[in-house]
């Protein structure tokens, strides 16, 4: 960081910050939290000043007027303010997705980290499969063994043992 001025930026890079916010979902929705404060400061100070407004603008009558008149000559103004105070609106509800939609992001790119690794030892597991000794009973290959149950061949010789369907 330079401190001298001699026709260069204090900083060397103005957008160090926000790269640094934007690339940690905690502190860019502690950011957003902060413009989210001032744009509802904003919001509640334009709702009072609308209110009023409105007052000011429908009482105020010229001689003459016909009924109904001020209130056509107040529409303008207030119809602007209402415009401001929806887009402020939308402005809130934006910040607080955006913040939503950060962090779901970061928990998204996570879990197809966790996904990808499991896909890729299924696959490992698949191309070369564990190595499993079959064992091998010499003694028995040709007679039953006492307690088949329903794994094994049986015959209809040997169906007292079993329930029936």
């Amino acid at each position: 960081m330079n401190t001298e001025n001699n026709g260069q930026p204090f900083f060397e890079d103005p957008n160090a910050a926000l790269r640094e916010i934007a690339q940690n979902p905690a502190a860019y929705a502690h950011y957003l939290a902060d413009f989210h404060r001032v744009v509802l400061d904003m919001q509640a100070k334009l709702e009072i000043l609308q209110r009023e407004t409105r007052v000011h603008c429908r009482g105020t009558r010229v001689e003459g007027d016909k009924m109904g008149q001020a209130f056509l000559r107040s529409f303008p103004v207030e119809k602007s303010l209402n415009d401001v105070l929806k887009n402020l609106k939308n402005a809130t509800a934006g910040l607080e997705k955006s913040a939503h939609k950060r962090h779901a992001h970061d928990e998204k790119v996570k879990e197809v980290k966790k996904q990808r690794k499991e896909k890729v030892q299924l696959k490992e597991r698949k191309n070369n499969p564990p190595l499993q000794a079959a064992s091998e009973n010499p003694g028995q290959q040709g007679a039953q063994s006492p307690n088949m149950g329903y794994g094994g061949p049986t015959s209809i010789y040997n169906l007292d043992r079993r329930e029936s369907a």
